[in-house]
């Protein structure tokens, strides 16, 4: 820690301004093959001002010390949950088969590479989530008729097809998509599928197992009422980075991802292992996971990643905003 401080306080008055710190920032964010990124000006002036706490223009030793333990060690040194998305029969070749959706991509495409990363990356922790449904599920839509619907319901029962959004009476009333039945608990179409390598030591989270609502993140259910186990394996971690990955992009992917980000994680899409249902909310996933600071890329950069040795801007600026907002609180 007093090596890098003295190194970047080029004129050695004991404090860092902004330029000393730009060439740190430029120290920092980079790639092993000598890839500079840049974290842009603005950004940059608001993470100086995290650690500039009492706003005097400069980081000295003392405020550098919280920079070094709460932000440097983490980008450096990340904690990294790999986890695994509903990679289940039911979404590759069974009754929602996601080929069979508009975007008409194939599952299955998702297990080898996959598989390839959960052979060469040394992940910190690994999950596999499971959607896993008792049979009178809301979301089958044939168990439409076991609920009674709103008023204010765009579609009537009589009329629903598959893939519409009806909105079941309440309290309070709720929206819900309609799916052929799939991954019933203990069934063919709920186990994860027969290729995807499942490894020792990973943990198994289920979801979608209460009869009444919708569970598409893997953190929480649709209405947020109850949530997973996921949340508390993180924590009993330490986990700073999640890689998001798996079936389908644009509903279970991408619920997790936002989640993820909304709890403050360093956060992480695999493009090329997953798959989606609709091509244009697939790019709605994308947009939204990028202007919450996070990062998209493909798997053949996730080992660089997770070493530390490939450290990207986004979500070191991410990693900083969630400490400005743990520090509001604490003061409050």
């Amino acid at each position: 820690m007093d090596a890098c401080f003295s190194a970047f306080d080029k004129n050695s008055d004991g404090h860092l301004d902004l330029d000393e710190f730009r060439l740190l920032s430029r120290a920092l964010f980079r790639n092993d093959k000598g890839k500079i990124y840049n974290l842009e000006e603005e950004k940059l002036r608001e993470v100086f001002n995290v650690f500039d706490s009492n706003g005097d223009g400069y980081v000295d030793r003392e405020e550098f010390v919280f920079c070094w333990n709460h932000w440097i060690k983490i980008i450096v040194r990340p904690i990294a949950a790999f986890l695994i998305v509903d990679v289940q029969n039911d979404f590759i070749s069974g009754t929602l088969n996601i080929s069979n959706c508009s975007a008409q991509q194939n599952g299955l495409e998702v297990v080898e590479p996959i598989n390839h990363l959960l052979d060469t990356v040394q992940f910190d922790v690994v999950f596999y989530s499971l959607d896993w449904h008792p049979s009178n599920h809301v979301s089958f839509i044939d168990n439409i008729g076991q609920r009674e619907i709103h008023p204010s319901s765009p579609v009537t029962a009589e009329n629903a097809q598959t893939y519409d959004t009806v909105i079941f009476a309440g309290p309070p009333p709720m929206k819900q998509r309609l799916w052929p039945r799939h991954c019933v608990q203990d069934t063919w179409g709920s186990e994860l599928h027969k290729d995807l390598k499942v490894v020792e030591n990973s943990i198994k989270v289920y979801k979608g197992t209460n009869p009444d609502v919708d569970s598409y993140s893997v953190f929480w259910d649709n209405k947020k009422m109850t949530d997973t186990t996921l949340c508390a394996q993180l924590r009993m971690r330490n986990a700073t980075d999640i890689y998001i990955c798996g079936l389908a992009y644009d509903v279970c992917v991408g619920a997790t991802a936002v989640d993820a980000l909304a709890i403050g994680y360093r956060t992480i899409l695999l493009d090329d292992c997953s798959r989606g249902v609709d091509l244009l909310d697939i790019e709605k996933t994308k947009n939204t996971v990028i202007k919450n600071n996070g990062v998209i890329i493909n798997s053949n950069q996730v080992k660089a990643m997770v070493e530390g040795r490939d450290r990207r801007p986004e979500l070191g600026y991410k990693l900083a905003m969630e400490l400005k907002m743990n520090r509001l609180e604490n003061n409050h």
